[in-house]
C-alpha cells in the first residue's frame, strides 16, 4: 500500500503542526501489525469454538450445547474488554498512547499462546476450561484498549484532510489478522482428525508468537502523537488540576462516548456473527464441510482489507456521515437474504454471502467509523471515549452476538429470530449515525467535543 510521503509532508496534523512522515510511517505500520494480531487471537478462537473446542474442552455436553458454552466463553473475553478499556484509558490520557499500545500487545500474545498449552478435558476435568475462560479474560483484558489506541494515534499524526484512510488501516491490518488466523486454520486442517485434536489445533495458538514479536519491533520505535504532547504540555504550564479521562468521560464527555457507543454496536454485533456464528451454523446447521469455513473466512478478510481502506478514503472525500449511514443501511436489509443464500448449501454463494459480510458488516462499518470515533472527542480524554464507548458496545455487540444468535436459531428452530435480532441493533447504529455531527477536519487538539 503506497502513500503520498512528499505530499503529507507539507500537510499538518491533528495539532496543526507539519506531519512527521517518519513516525507516521511507523505508527502506520505499528497499529496495522499490532490490531492484526488482536483480531488473529481472535478468529483462530471463534474458528477453534466451530470446529474443535466442543471435544476437547467440553465433550460432556450434547453438540448443540457445546457449541453454546464456545460462544459463552468466547462472550467472556468481551466482557473484559470494558475492564480494560477502563483500566488502560487512564494511562493512554495520561502516560501516552505507545504506553498502552506495548503493553496490551504482549497481553494479548501471551494469553494466546498459553490457550496452546492448556490441557484438555480429558486431561484435566473442569480445570481445561476453567483456564481457558481465565485466558479468555487476559486476552479481552489486554484487546480492551488495543484498537482504540490504534485508532486515535494515527488520527491524531495523519495529516488532517487524510485521517479517514490513515486511520482505517488499524482495520485494515484486523482484516489482514482475520486472514492469516484463516490460512493457519486452513493449514492445520490438513492433518489427520487425531493429529489435529492432539497437537495440531496448539500449534494454531502457539503461532501467535511470531506476530506478538512482529508488532512489537515495529511499535518500540513509536513516539507520541503532537496532540497528546500539546495537550501534556499545557497542562504542565498551567499547573491544572485535571480530572481523571475516564470520570471526563462520564461527566463531561457522555454525548462522545454514547454516540461512539451506538455508532459500534451494529457492526460489531453483525461482524462477530459473520466472523464466528456463521462458521458453526454452517456445520452445524446448513452442514457445509468444515473446510470451507475458514476457506470463506480467508476471501472474506481479503476483500475486507481492501473495504476498510476504501470506506476511509471515502469518508476524506464525501464526509464521514454519509458513508457511515450508507454502509449501516445496506446491512440493516441484508440479514434476511444472507440466511436465504447460506441455506442453499451451494459453496459459491455461501462465499459471496461470507464476503459481503466482510466487506459491509465486518469492515466497512469501522473503515467509515475510525476517525469519527477520536473526532468525536476532546483533546483530554479522547483514548479514553474511544475505548470505553467502543469496548462497552462490544460487550453487547459482538461478545454476545454469536451466542445470542445461536439461542434465537435454536428457539425459533430457525434463522427468523436471528434477523430480526441482526437488524434491530443495525438500526441503532443507522439512527445515530443520521443524527451524528460531520467531523470530517476538525481540529484535535480543541477541549470541546464535536
Amino acid at each position: 500500500m503506497a502513500f503520498d510521503e512528499e505530499a503529507a509532508m507539507e500537510r499538518v496534523d491533528g495539532s496543526g503542526q507539519q506531519v512527521d512522515r517518519k513516525n507516521l510511517r511507523t505508527a502506520t505500520w505499528g497499529g496495522l501489525v499490532g490490531t492484526a494480531l488482536e483480531q488473529y487471537d481472535f478468529v483462530i478462537y471463534g474458528t477453534a469454538t466451530s470446529i474443535i473446542f466442543t471435544t476437547i474442552f467440553f465433550p460432556k455436553f450434547d453438540p448443540a450445547v457445546g457449541i453454546l458454552a464456545g460462544f459463552a466463553t468466547y462472550a467472556v473475553g468481551f466482557f473484559a474488554r470494558p475492564v480494560g478499556g477502563l483500566f488502560f484509558s487512564r494511562y493512554g490520557d495520561r502516560l501516552g498512547r505507545k504506553f498502552v499500545l506495548v503493553t496490551t500487545l504482549f497481553l494479548m500474545g501471551i494469553s494466546t499462546f498459553l490457550i496452546g498449552a492448556l490441557p484438555t478435558y480429558e486431561q484435566a476435568g473442569a480445570l481445561a476450561p476453567v483456564l481457558l475462560v481465565l485466558l479468555r479474560v487476559l486476552q479481552g483484558f489486554g484487546a480492551g484498549a488495543e484498537q482504540a489506541g490504534g485508532v486515535v494515534l494515527l488520527t491524531e499524526v495523519a495529516p488532517r484532510e487524510q485521517r479517514g484512510r490513515y486511520a482505517s488501516l488499524v482495520f485494515v491490518g484486523a482484516a489482514a489478522g482475520t486472514a492469516l488466523g484463516a490460512v493457519v486454520w486452513i493449514l492445520a486442517q490438513l492433518l489427520p482428525p487425531d493429529q489435529l485434536h492432539a497437537w495440531g489445533w496448539r500449534a494454531v495458538f502457539f503461532s501467535s508468537a511470531f506476530v506478538t514479536l512482529a508488532a512489537y519491533i515495529l511499535r518500540r520505535r513509536l513516539r507520541e502523537s503532537p496532540v497528546f504532547e500539546q495537550a501534556r504540555k499545557e497542562q504542565e504550564a498551567e499547573s491544572k488540576v485535571v480530572d481523571s479521562p475516564i470520570k471526563s468521560v462520564f461527566t463531561v464527555g457522555r454525548r462522545p462516548f454514547f454516540r461512539t457507543f451506538a455508532l459500534n454496536i451494529g457492526g460489531n454485533a453483525h461482524s462477530y456473527i459473520f466472523q464466528v456464528f456463521m462458521g458453526s451454523y454452517l456445520i452445524e446447521t446448513v452442514r457445509v464441510d468444515p473446510r470451507l469455513v475458514p476457506q470463506a473466512l480467508l476471501i472474506g478478510a481479503l476483500f475486507g482489507c481492501a473495504s476498510a481502506f476504501v470506506t476511509g478514503l471515502l469518508t476524506d472525500r464525501f464526509g464521514r456521515r454519509p458513508v457511515i449511514i450508507a454502509v449501516a443501511s445496506f446491512l440493516v436489509v441484508f440479514p434476511a437474504p444472507a440466511f436465504l443464500l447460506l441455506d442453499t448449501g451451494n459453496p459459491a454463494l455461501i462465499i459471496i454471502v461470507i464476503v459481503l459480510g466482510f466487506v459491509f458488516a465486518a469492515y466497512g462499518t469501522v473503515g467509515s467509523q475510525a476517525a469519527a470515533f477520536a473526532e468525536l472527542a476532546g483533546s483530554r480524554y479522547r483514548y479514553a471515549g474511544v475505548a470505553l464507548g467502543r469496548e462497552f458496545s462490544a460487550v453487547l455487540g459482538g461478545g454476545i452476538a454469536p451466542f445470542v444468535s445461536g439461542l434465537l436459531v435454536t428457539w425459533f428452530a430457525g434463522w427468523i429470530g436471528a434477523v430480526v435480532y441482526m437488524m434491530s441493533i443495525m438500526l441503532i447504529t443507522l439512527v445515530t449515525a443520521i443524527r451524528m455531527p460531520e467531523t470530517r477536519g476538525r481540529d484535535l487538539t480543541i477541549e470541546a467535543d464535536a
